[in-house]
């Protein structure tokens, strides 16, 4: 519970207007409202998760919102990221999420940090704040964030999402545990899909960023049981929710100062290790693929690596589908022979990293190919926009 000296903050004719539902709630009142309107509260990241909670920390009166974050609105964000609208596609994150916020409560204190959140500014960023909330989508900045908090003494209000499921809970707060009690480590990089890979149910980002919007209401005010110590599970498909304890553990290594996390998670090596098999992997442009096929030739086949799902989105005339899961576990190496029959290859997928990957797969049981540049991405944009971009 933070303990700001409640006799400096007073409420205007505005607030008592604005935040009439919270003052007649026993468990918020004059006192709690006065507690949000002192609070301070960091976001890092303004997608997904960010959106609905920065909505409802500005409606319910934090007095100063920080945000971190250095990406631009894509349409491909706008089916799930709520705080963004059509009109700022291509404009800073950080702006958009200010302009909305300003618009819900126009006496919040927005300060905007457009940077990536790093070793070298975390603590600089975060320490001024009494509340954190990491909204970010990637293992190195969870860490980042998590470590700064306990070097800090900082709450950290977590959350996650992929496809239908997701998870919330606060870590370092009271003496409870951090994010490496539950993860000491990161899992091999590539192992988790990010949501633009594996795909992500838009309203599901309301459910956990309202979750986390929630905890940090709570841990301001000094009301309620918190999920620290525990990991709250959601899975929308199911509408099931499941709870695991959470315990500090007496083993994992004493945080004493922020480290490379890039190099942590493997980022590098893994980079490194898919360079050095993709290397000698020939490539060609959608514009090169096009003049092949309107040329006629039938000497070679061209192969699509996404999952089926995607291929009944979008396709380019005369590929044939092996999924790269396929190719992976081996039954689709046998499949792809078969259909080459004395063919070259040629493979796409969405925009040329996963076909890349098995055509390095495949080069190592003998069958060379061809990557095409940009992936089916690309032929929707250089070539026909009829293909739908997804």
């Amino acid at each position: 519970m933070l303990n700001p000296n409640l006799d400096d903050i007073q409420l205007t004719k505005d607030d008592y207007e604005r935040y009439s539902r919270h003052l007649i709630l026993p468990e918020v009142g004059l006192d709690g409202q006065k507690r949000l309107k002192a609070a301070s509260v960091l976001c890092v990241g303004t997608g997904g998760l960010g959106s609905p909670l920065l909505l409802y920390l500005a409606a319910a009166g934090i007095g100063r919102i920080g945000i971190v974050d250095f990406d631009v609105v894509d349409s491909s964000n706008l089916q799930r990221q709520v705080i963004h609208g059509t009109s700022w596609v291509g404009k800073p994150k950080i702006e958009s999420a200010k302009s909305r916020i300003l618009e819900i409560n126009p006496f919040c204190q927005v300060d905007l940090y457009e940077t990536r959140l790093s070793s070298e500014n975390a603590l600089s960023i975060l320490e001024s704040y009494d509340v954190v909330v990491d909204g970010t989508d990637n293992f190195p900045t969870r860490y980042l964030v998590n470590d700064a908090c306990v070097l800090l003494n900082k709450p950290n209000v977590y959350g996650s999402i992929f496809r239908f499921e997701g998870q919330a809970t606060v870590f370092n707060y009271e003496g409870g545990p951090n994010y490496r009690d539950l993860y000491p480590e990161p899992p091999p990089p590539g192992m988790v899909p990010s949501c633009a890979e594996g795909g992500v149910l838009g309203v599901l980002c309301c459910m956990i960023g309202g979750i986390q919007a929630t905890e940090t209401i709570k841990v301001i005010i000094g009301q309620g049981n918190t999920l620290s110590g525990r990991l709250l599970l959601y899975n929308a498909l199911e509408m099931k929710f499941r709870e695991l304890k959470l315990r500090p553990n007496p083993e994992r290594p004493v945080i004493e100062k922020l480290i490379d996390y890039e190099q942590f998670c493997g980022i590098p090596q893994a980079k490194a290790e898919e360079a050095k098999r993709q290397m000698d992997i020939q490539e060609m442009s959608v514009k090169d693929l096009k003049e092949l096929l309107d040329s006629g030739k039938q000497d070679f086949v061209l192969l699509d690596v996404r999952n089926p799902h995607e291929y009944e989105i979008a396709q380019i005339p005369g590929s044939v589908l092996v999924p790269l899961p396929d190719i992976e576990n081996g039954a689709g190496v046998d499949k792809v022979k078969e259909i080459l029959n004395g063919h070259r290859l040629i493979a796409h997928c969405k925009m040329g990293g996963r076909s890349a990957k098995a055509l390095g797969i495949l080069k190592e049981n003998g069958i060379e190919g061809i990557n095409v540049k940009g992936g089916i991405t690309a032929w929707s944009r250089e070539i026909d926009p009829s293909v739908p971009e997804y």
